[in-house]
């Protein structure tokens, strides 16, 4: 079993013709609401690529929190664990451009009320992997990671946004390029490209680090060595959900029995998948979908 542990937004989806620029007004035909959160997100990736999930987490008092609660349920995600708590439900302002790429603020809500012991000892002792964001408080993600490490468990870190990492807590970090270089400066490493912050991490901590690509796939650096993964050929609509989908079908793939290299594979297919449709939660795909487009991607190839 996957436990997911972190955030869950109503997205508020505006298409615009392309990003503002500071200080720009750019005007909009109309908009959209659409459940997310990055871990709201993994959770239903990895339950829709059929995996085992259990999400914690904290909404509000609200309309928007009850419609979450019922969304994560219907999706097959456990969400007893998730609580209703004073105050309003996280809440994410997501512009989407015509070429499909994106800009975010994240409010944290709700969010910002959960806690590492609403995760009890016997919880933690039922799941084999702990998947991990950045968009609650850190003090609880590290705290939890540390519990879950010291128990034996896989911890997956999906370090966005980027900030202070623990990495000795960690045995799985997933980043973007941006995202890589800014946990190099926050760790004081020398890095001057995400593939040798990658290869410090694995070297210096034993920390598999996965820098995803955008379309040209993802690199994975281990301990042992390196893998990298391209990506299927598509014309985006939305970028929004495709780390979210990425991070969710490797847990759920892993959690069922298949290596990295394997995971990678159908990771990537399912990024990508992601991105032609609008949303996050509602543009991840189903595992019928993810595994009938394996083929259109070759296998991981050493690095």
């Amino acid at each position: 079993m996957i436990l997911a542990f972190g955030s869950l937004n109503m997205d508020l989806l505006i298409p615009v013709p392309a990003l503002p620029k500071p200080g720009e007004t750019v005007l909009t035909p109309g908009y959209t609401t659409a459940p997310g959160g990055k871990s709201a997100n993994q959770a239903v990736a990895a339950a829709r690529a059929g995996g085992d999930v259990t999400l914690v987490g904290c909404v509000g008092r609200d309309a928007y929190g009850d419609d979450l609660l019922e969304i994560v349920s219907a999706e097959g995600v456990d969400s007893r664990f998730i609580e209703a708590v004073d105050g309003p439900s996280g809440l994410a302002v997501v512009a989407v451009a015509d070429d499909g790429e994106n800009q975010i603020i994240a409010c944290y809500g709700a969010n910002g009320a959960v806690s590492e012991a609403a995760v009890s000892d016997d919880l933690l002792n039922a799941c084999s992997r702990v998947l991990l964001t950045m968009e609650v408080p850190l003090r609880e993600v590290f705290t939890l990671a540390a519990r879950a490490r010291e128990a034996g468990k896989q911890v997956i870190l999906n370090a966005a946004p980027a900030g202070p990492i623990m990495p000795e807590t960690l045995d799985i970090l997933i980043v973007n390029q941006v995202e890589a270089m800014q946990i190099a400066e926050h760790l004081g490493l020398s890095a001057g490209e995400p593939m040798e912050v990658a290869r410090q991490l694995a070297a210096s901590q034993g920390l598999t680090t996965i820098v995803t690509l955008g379309g040209n796939g993802a690199v994975a650096i281990t301990p042992d060595g390196g893998w990298r993964i391209g990506a299927p050929a598509i014309t985006p609509r939305d970028t929004t959900g495709a780390g979210d989908a990425f991070c969710g079908v490797l847990a759920a793939t892993l959690d069922g029995g298949a290596d990295l290299p394997a995971a990678l594979r159908r990771a990537s297919v399912a990024g990508a998948l992601t991105c032609l449709e609008p949303g996050a939660m509602p543009a991840l795909p189903r595992s019928e979908a993810i595994d009938a487009r394996l083929d259109d991607l070759a296998p991981a190839t050493p690095i």
